[in-house]
């Protein structure tokens, strides 16, 4: 396998990954709301938030190998 397949397939696989820990961060703050901590349920939402719009830079990085 050459060097920008290998990139290929870890790109898809970060941005595969990066989806997995963003819905962790929306499930804990949840669980956050539900035991009265706003404030850290807001900041793990925003961390969702931003992990998710992770999504487009792998994509257009990806869009840039193929």
């Amino acid at each position: 396998m050459n060097e920008l397949a290998k990139l290929n397939k870890l790109l898809h696989h970060w941005m595969e990954h990066n989806d997995e820990h963003a819905d962790t961060y929306k499930e804990w703050s949840e669980k956050a709301s539900s035991l009265g901590k706003k404030e850290l349920a807001d900041i793990l939402l925003q961390l969702y938030s931003e992990t998710k719009k992770l999504n487009f830079l792998f994509k257009k990085a990806i869009d840039k190998l193929e």
